[in-house]
């Protein structure tokens, strides 16, 4: 034996337990072509129950489901309206067997009969694709646990089950649910409307309660993931108890539902979002009216938002807002009428014998309590009973094209269930304006609405504020929401405050949502597309302030002609130059006198060039710095003070050679005159300055650089970044001037004429303590400032060179003639040497 046949086998033990239904037409109409419908007109029990395994449980014994009744009705008044007012199966009886799904093992019961033929027998046999079940399709069940019990056994057969309210995704498997289809969303698009709308309001920290059973786990599930990005934190989850079957409360029942609801009261959230059927509310709403909970939101998920039953606890207006998801709401002309009309009960079908009324087909209180809920019902609209109309409108036009219907007839032949099944695949028509098909995973994407409660008997109770489109997956706000707050204010429901811009979040706890503000410090700012929880720093030549969201660009700063420092130094370079050129031309005119030999001859001219190039790169210090300008600071204007530096050491020497070694060593002395030592001297040590600076300009960079002024962030000094290479090319001049003050203060004593001990003496002190002290002040402090003191003390340094030791020398020259001679300096050097014996 197969499978498929073992399978049918055990499905024939149950059927002979089976009885046939009543002929009641509020739950048969007979026809060419019958649709079955399973509908849950009975919920919660009225007392205890002694339920048998070969026994249906009798639904009489429940309490009345009204919504249950609305849409079984919404299912007939779509037979009889296909029947008798549309173009649709022209010529074709469509007929309908419905059954109350009370209990869940009443949903095996009539899908047995359902797939039985008109004798009640269901054969064994290896292939049934020309098996003629007594249905063509079934409309229904209401809920996800009872449609999937139900599937397991028509996709066996591939008969059409088109369900009406099942939002589990479990459905769209259609592996193993081939023969399943949907008009309404899946739970996916219920969970991402719901969503939407907390972080429409800016509820971000919420309280979630299940059900206990497999609609609470699956929906808790489903948004645990939603909010798994941290846009929405969950403050805690609890799991709503099972109500008795007998509905006494039992202790243990009472328990947790006093420790949910003190723990609601005790919790900082105002919004709580309940994904539960609504027979396990009942108890759950009583006990928050016991312990007066009032001021916060609830949300209803699909399966009890547009429950008249809950909304008929008017006590329930002072607990809070009422806010639910639930399908479009599509109004079906002349259904309201028809919902609360007695139903007729005409003589049984020929074919048909009673054997008894076991199959739950009667409902002696169905009419009194829709006609007791109509108004409530009507003014809803119609919104769940819209996915049953479409439903069987959906088979209807399947089995219109099945049956290759024209206006006037159809052919009618056998249906077997593969057959419609892929028809109804097909289905695209437009009913009451909205288009009907169905997407590849079954789905029929109508629009959700999200209602808000309301008790005003003259108004709609379930008010719609705000839609949802499937297709973009986009809510969008509609209408106004009457708040249950003091002054009609939007409740918060934050774990934390927004912070103000420019502040990032600080995490508090396990909770993204729950955080401190801190602000942004200075030079800092919060991008908070980017990153909400820490400041990133600004570029180099950008700065902010305290708690600032954007970066502005910082002022660049740099030595500028127009200050009053910069006018002070280019006065005195401009006289350094003139007095240094003056001195040129009178040492020129009297390049043979005593007086310019003794101060170096031939060599003063060698020390005075570089001198005026030196003054002439002082505007290298002033206006922006660029790569010339940088350059020319480190490396031209530092080789001409080498050589100036160089020259007053090798001169300082000589002279003590002179006066004091020469007859100690004579013939050292000789080489020295013979090969030129004073140049010699130069030259060496420019070549070495030379090797330095080129060293410095290949190992650090010559671009200017910026760096923040330390006085003002707002400020950027821009300035050459030659500091390292300042240590070094200094080190060589500061030996020289240590060198050249040294030999010079050896030679104090020398005759006045050529005493320039003291000249020398006084400009190597003032350069050494001048580049030492600007050292010192560069490696602490940053700012215009520095490239000021630098300019400052570069030409003190020049003007002490040039006044210092040529000064003294030109006044000579110029004052004194009489002292120019060569009698007056050999009467010196006589009177030095005497003096000396």
């Amino acid at each position: 034996m197969r499978p498929r046949a073992r399978e049918v086998c055990s499905l024939i033990i149950l059927l002979q337990v089976l009885a046939e239904p009543a002929e009641n037409s509020d739950f048969y109409l007979a026809g060419d072509y019958l649709l079955g419908g399973l509908f849950t007109l009975h919920a919660n029990v009225k007392g205890i129950v002694h339920l048998n395994f070969l026994q249906v449980p009798q639904c009489k014994e429940y309490e009345m489901k009204v919504l249950g009744y609305s849409l079984m009705q919404a299912m007939r008044f779509a037979v009889e309206e296909i029947n008798n007012h549309s173009s649709l199966l022209p010529g074709v009886l469509l007929g309908y067997e419905m059954v109350d799904t009370c209990y869940v093992s009443n949903n095996v019961q009539p899908v047995l009969y359902f797939l039985a033929q008109k004798d009640y027998s269901l054969p064994i046999q290896e292939d049934y694709s020309h098996y003629v079940p007594r249905v063509v399709a079934v409309i229904g069940p209401d809920n996800s646990e009872s449609t999937v019990t139900v599937a397991h056994f028509l996709s066996l057969f591939l008969l059409p089950q088109v369900t009406y309210s099942a939002v589990s995704d479990e459905v769209r498997d259609k592996q193993l649910f081939p023969a399943v289809l949907r008009t309404v969303p899946g739970a996916d698009h219920h969970i991402e409307a719901m969503v939407q709308l907390m972080l429409h309001y800016r509820w971000n920290w919420i309280v979630v309660l299940v059900s206990s059973d497999h609609y609470g786990r699956y929906n808790g599930q489903l948004l645990s993931n939603r909010l798994a990005g941290g846009d929405i934190c969950v403050a805690f989850q609890e799991t709503l108890p099972e109500p008795q079957r007998s509905q006494v409360v039992s202790r243990w029942e009472h328990w947790r539902l006093e420790t949910i609801v003190g723990k609601l009261r005790r919790s900082s959230a105002r919004v709580v979002v309940l994904l539960s059927p609504d027979l396990v509310l009942h108890n759950f709403f009583h006990e928050v009216l016991r312990q007066n909970f009032t001021g916060v939101v609830w949300i209803a998920s699909e399966s009890w938002a547009i429950d008249p039953v809950l909304h008929n606890l008017t006590e329930l207006r002072h607990t809070g807002t009422f806010l639910g998801i639930t399908t479009q709401s599509v109004p079906i002309p002349g259904f309201s009428e028809f919902r609360v009309r007695p139903a007729w009960a005409g003589p049984p079908p020929p074919n048909r014998t009673r054997l008894g009324a076991t199959c739950n087909q009667e409902c002696d209180s169905c009419l009194d309590a829709t006609v007791s809920f109509n108004t409530v019902l009507t003014l809803s609209g119609e919104r769940v009973v819209y996915s049953v109309y479409s439903a069987v409108y959906a088979v209807a036009h399947a089995l219109h094209r099945l049956l290759r219907c024209t206006q006037t007839t159809c052919s009618k032949r056998v249906v077997y269930p593969w057959q419609l099944l892929q028809e109804i695949w097909k289905v695209n028509f437009t009913l009451l304006g909205h288009q009907i098909f169905f997407d590849k995973q079954g789905d029929l994407l109508m629009g959700l609405e999200v209602i808000q409660w309301q008790w005003d008997l003259s108004q709609n109770p379930f008010r719609s504020i705000a839609s949802y489109c499937p297709v973009l997956r986009q809510l969008r706000a509609t209408g106004d929401v009457s708040w249950h707050t003091a002054n009609n204010t939007i409740p918060v429901s934050m774990c934390s405050k927004d912070c103000q811009p420019g502040q990032r979040k600080k995490p508090v706890g396990i909770h993204p949502c729950c955080f401190d503000c801190l602000d942004c410090l200075p030079g800092t700012f919060l991008n908070r597309t980017a990153d909400e929880f820490d400041c990133q720093p600004c570029p180099n030549y950008e700065w902010s302030h305290r708690k600032d969201t954007s970066c502005f660009k910082r002022r660049l700063a740099f030595l500028e002609w127009h200050e009053a420092p910069t006018i002070i130094v280019a006065l005195l370079s401009i006289l350094g130059f003139l007095s240094t050129l003056a001195i040129l031309v009178v040492f020129w005119r009297h390049l043979h006198t005593p007086v310019v030999r003794s101060a170096g001859g031939p060599m003063c001219f060698l020390m005075l060039t570089p001198l005026l190039l030196a003054y002439a790169m002082v505007p290298m210090y002033v206006g922006q710095p660029t790569f010339f300008r940088c350059l020319c600071r480190q490396t031209v204007f530092t080789l001409c003070f080498t050589i100036c530096i160089s020259c007053i050491a090798v001169r300082s020497f000589q002279i003590v050679c002179v006066f004091k070694m020469a007859r100690r060593l004579p013939r050292a002395y000789s080489y020295w005159v013979r090969y030129h030592g004073p140049y010699i001297f130069v030259a060496s040590f420019t070549v070495l300055k030379v090797a330095i600076v080129a060293g410095n300009v290949l190992a650090t960079t010559t671009n200017p650089t910026a760096r923040p002024d330390p006085d003002d962030p707002k400020v950027m000094v821009l300035s050459c970044n030659y500091r390292r290479a300042l240590l070094f090319n200094t080190s060589l001049d500061l030996l020289l001037s240590v060198a050249g003050f040294s030999f010079a203060y050896m030679g104090k004593e020398l005759p006045t004429n050529y005493n320039e001990a003291k000249f020398i003496t006084f400009c190597m002190t003032f350069y050494f303590t001048s580049s030492v002290s600007l050292c010192t002040f560069m490696s602490v402090y940053e700012g215009v400032l520095v490239t000021t003191l630098d300019l400052l003390v570069t030409v003190l340094n020049l003007l002490g060179i040039s006044l210092g030791y040529f000064g003294p020398k030109c006044y000579m020259v110029l004052f004194y003639p009489e002292r120019n001679t060569p009698v007056y300096f050999s009467s010196m050097i006589q009177g030095y040497t005497m003096g000396k014996d």
